[in-house]
């Protein structure tokens, strides 16, 4: 298969009327993210190459496209991700994967380009640069600092960063795995006029995204009138590029960012404005695609147990990481759902843990493992 990475390609500035208000110098922009230093650095770009995975015979040629970040900070689950999407898809040679870096990542762009490209050889893939400066006078301060990283909003520019012909794609986080075949929820149709797809859940409480500030406003409040809003996470999106550039929807995002900035509207990072934006106009996708929070709560980060029904992608939402604790010897049950697709070198995936994803004691696991 031909190789199709190492492609670079900067953002238009200016899109959409959009102005660049200051240039940041890389020490400014390395200064807003958790950085290693070289040693941990050195260990971090560490990786074994990856299993081989080929077509089917009843493979087309159409293309999956799946847009990710790519930073070093997150890097190991990142490379998990990809290795979980290949391991279980119909088509593996058909997943397109776009990798999004910061324009000042400690690792650049480039080295990481070059990590992925050993890591898997023969991976289709193009790595867009993001410019951090497009988006740091929009954030404001959360209530974990991870969430403040200006990667974070990468996904707010997915219609400008990714090319026009690239019609629809898969927003998937960092910190998750995927246990099916990703063909399925590809297969998503986004009926009407709906711009993206995510599992709902509209048992949660609404209310609690948002600040009294927010809900006492007559005005601001009145946005979900006419709709019934219900929660969604935002690290697993099937979006309509099409709709969504056409929509604008990027400065719709902008506008509530800088409102927030002005009035405080809300405690958490890049989820409520994609909440105020789409929520009461999502298409559901079933449950079994986002079985989130396994990385606990924003502030303790404690362990989790699965929702109720089948999976097809456990994500490590929230403060815990699964790498970190198996790192420190202190793994919640699940993280070892997760080792098995880690590639990170020295790392190994032992006989317990196989016996582990083949066990019927781990509650509502299906058998897509």
């Amino acid at each position: 298969m031909a190789a199709n990475g190492g492609l670079f390609r900067s953002d238009l500035l200016g899109l959409f009327g959009f102005v660049v208000v200051s240039i940041l110098s890389s020490s400014f922009c390395l200064g807003i993210r958790s950085v290693p230093d070289g040693a941990d650095l050195a260990g971090l770009l560490r990786f074994n190459e990856a299993p081989e995975y080929r077509n089917g015979v009843s493979c087309d040629p159409s293309l999956v496209h799946i847009a990710m970040t790519l930073d070093s900070e997150y890097l190991r689950g990142s490379m998990a991700a990809v290795h979980s999407v290949l391991k279980h898809a119909s088509c593996p040679e058909n997943v397109y994967f776009h990798f999004i870096a910061a324009e000042f990542d400690p690792a650049s762009p480039r080295v990481l380009n070059r990590l992925v490209r050993s890591t898997f050889p023969s991976l289709r893939f193009s790595v867009h640069i993001f410019r951090e400066d497009k988006v740091i006078n929009l954030i404001s301060a959360s209530i974990r600092q991870a969430l403040e990283n200006p990667l974070n909003y990468a996904r707010n520019y997915l219609g400008d960063l990714l090319e026009s012909c690239v019609e629809r794609v898969i927003y998937l986080d960092s910190d998750l795995v995927v246990v099916d075949d990703i063909q399925k929820l590809w297969s998503t149709v986004l009926t009407g006029s709906r711009v993206i797809g995510a599992p709902e859940y509209c048992h949660a409480n609404f209310t609690k995204y948002f600040t009294p500030a927010f809900w006492s406003d007559p005005v601001m409040s009145r946005v979900f009138a006419s709709r019934r809003p219900c929660y969604f996470n935002t690290g697993v999106m099937v979006m309509d590029l099409v709709r969504w550039r056409e929509g604008n929807y990027r400065k719709r995002i902008a506008m509530w960012m800088e409102i927030q900035r002005q009035r405080r509207i809300y405690d958490l990072g890049s989820l409520p404005p994609f909440l105020l934006v789409f929520a009461g106009n999502v298409e559901a996708i079933d449950h079994r695609w986002n079985q989130h929070g396994l990385g606990g709560d924003n502030v303790r980060g404690s362990c989790r147990s699965l929702h109720p029904g089948p999976v097809s992608l456990l994500h490590w939402s929230g403060k815990g990481k699964p790498w970190a604790r198996l790192d420190a010897k202190t793994p919640c049950p699940l993280d070892h759902l997760w080792e098995p697709y880690d590639l990170h070198h020295g790392s190994s995936i032992s006989s317990k843990t196989n016996d582990l994803l083949g066990s019927a004691s781990v509650a509502g696991l299906s058998s897509y493992l």
